[in-house]
Parts: C-alpha cells; structure tokens; sequence
C-alpha cells in the first residue's frame, strides 16, 4: 500500500460521475494481488440520515420504521459509507476494475452504543488489504462509524474482481463466491452442522433492484434491469447483496431480537424476479441463516446478539 493520505469531505460524493469515471478506467486496470492499494483515507464528517430514504429502506427490506430518536438498522451505516467506498474503488491507483466486482463477505458490528436516526456519526473508509482468491483477486475495504471520535460501528467488506490466477486452490476464508460451481457452494460450511430449518418463501418482484437502489443509492447497473444486467453475465437483474442480508436480518431480528454484529457469505445471485427459500435456526449468542432458490445456497450467515442479551448474560 501506499503511503496514507486522509481526505475529509463536506458530502458524500455523487455516484452517478463516479461509476462513469471507473467504466471508462476499467480496461486500463491489471488486477493483481501483489498490487499496491492507494492508501487514500475518506472520512465523511458529521454524516446525515434522510429520514425519507431511511423510511423507504426499511420498507423495501421489512423492517420496522422507527423515528428520529430510534436505533438505525444494523447495516444502515454501510448505505450511508457506501459512497465512500465507491469513491476509492474508483480512484485511478486503485489496482481493481470497478466495473463486475462482486460482493462477496461482509462482516459487521456495532462497538459502541447503537446509533439513532438523528445522530452525526464521522465516517471513515479505506481499502485494507488485497487477497488473492481462486477466481481473482479480492479487496477488503473498512467502513467505521465514529461519536466523539469512538469507533460505534466497524464493517469489513470483500470484493471480488475475477480474473485468470496461477494457483486454481483458494486461500482460507474465500470460499463461497457468487460464482462457486456448485459442486463447491458450501466449502468451508461445517458438513456436520444441522440444516435450519426453512421457515418462509419469498417472492421477489423485478422492480425490486430499482426499488432498493432508490433507498440505498446503490444504482449498479446489474441491479436495475435485465438490459443493464447482461453485458455483466446475468440473464436477469440480479437482487442486491445488502437488500438480502437486510431482509434476512429483519426476519431474524424479528424472532431473535435486535443484533449487535452479523456476518454472511454472499454464495450466489439472486436473480430478479424469483422465489428463494429463507432458513434460520438460534445458536448460542444470535441466529445463522441461509438464503436458498433454485437448488442452491444463495446467502449464508449468522446474527450476534449483544452480551447482555444473551441467555445468561454471557
């Protein structure tokens, strides 16, 4: 990496240029693991939540709508740091195309109180790491939500770009991308665990995508339509990662109570319109889950309850 440089915005940066501005850099990037990241530091000070797009998040991912004073959503803050995420994505020194990267992990926790609607958190984000995966190289980039300068909530994204690798065996923990063969979908999954059970069938409709990037900001183009969705691969627009992590953390809120961290492996897409299966069963301190359509595991993952909130108070 490159030596750090932090740049302090008075806004989060427009996402439309910079998705233009990383098309058009694209076929000049060499993906590369042993790549140098450009070290630049973002931090977005005193950071809004529009109650409008607030409400409109909570509705297209079903969770409850609170007021001004109520707690956000566990993954709110990566929606507010989204676009600065993208930001650095698309610098012209970062090594990675932004244009087909993949969503592949995420794993997230509040640290401190849990904040509220009417907060001014300080958001800071920077790409942390390249990790040479078996389809390409990933980019781990760190997203944290700050009050008086304490970190309240951490988050740590992987992102795939795919390309041709030396070595066709993945390195620990990069198991489980949107394109696992699926003879190899649940490498890494503990074969001994019992399978939740399958609690409910939802039924996607194809506007969902443009409904989520309207709440979320988030307008990839492979989200939107099944025109915009096929110079990418996909036959039909493909759902977002964070909208089917949120609905499924929704539903286990919903029987588990509020969730302090959750992490999940985005195993494959989800195309729009379609059905997948939802699956939860408690564990010891929180929820796993697993997203499922079409004979394959489409999101995996867990909830964790606070200590506090644990049986016992362990």
């Amino acid at each position: 990496m490159t030596a750090a440089r932090t740049i302090t915005l008075a806004a989060a940066p427009p996402l439309a240029p910079l998705l233009a501005g990383a098309a058009a850099l694209a076929p000049f990037k060499r993906p590369a693991a042993g790549a140098a990241l450009p070290g630049t530091r973002l931090v977005l000070a005193g950071a809004r939540t529009d109650p409008a797009r607030l409400a409109a998040y909570a509705e297209v991912c079903g969770l409850p709508r609170g007021g001004p004073g109520a707690p956000l959503p566990l993954l709110y803050p990566h929606v507010l740091g989204f676009p600065l995420a993208l930001r650095i994505m698309a610098e012209r020194a970062f090594p990675l195309p932004l244009p087909g990267l993949v969503h592949t992990r995420v794993e997230l926790a509040r640290t401190g109180p849990a904040l509220r609607a009417d907060d001014r958190p300080d958001l800071h984000v920077h790409a942390e790491s390249l990790v040479p995966h078996r389809r390409g190289t990933e980019v781990v980039v760190v997203t944290e939500a700050r009050i008086g300068g304490e970190p309240v909530w951490v988050s740590r994204s992987r992102y795939l770009a795919r390309h041709r690798t030396a070595a066709p065996d993945a390195p620990p923990g990069s198991a489980g991308t949107p394109d696992t063969a699926p003879g190899e979908r649940d490498r890494g999954r503990d074969r001994d665990a019992p399978e939740p059970p399958g609690l409910a069938r939802w039924e996607l409709p194809g506007d969902l995508g443009r409904r989520y990037a309207a709440a979320s900001g988030d307008r990839n183009p492979v989200h939107l339509h099944a025109l915009t969705a096929r110079p990418f691969g996909f036959r039909r627009a493909v759902a977002h990662g964070m909208w089917s992590l949120a609905r499924c953390l929704a539903e286990a809120e919903r029987a588990e109570g509020p969730a302090a961290g959750a992490q999940a492996a985005f195993r494959a897409p989800v195309l729009l319109p379609g059905a997948v299966d939802y699956a939860a069963a408690p564990t010891a301190d929180g929820t796993a889950f697993r997203l499922s359509g079409g004979g394959r595991t489409r999101v995996e993952g867990s909830t964790r309850r606070a200590a506090a909130e644990r049986p016992g108070g362990a």
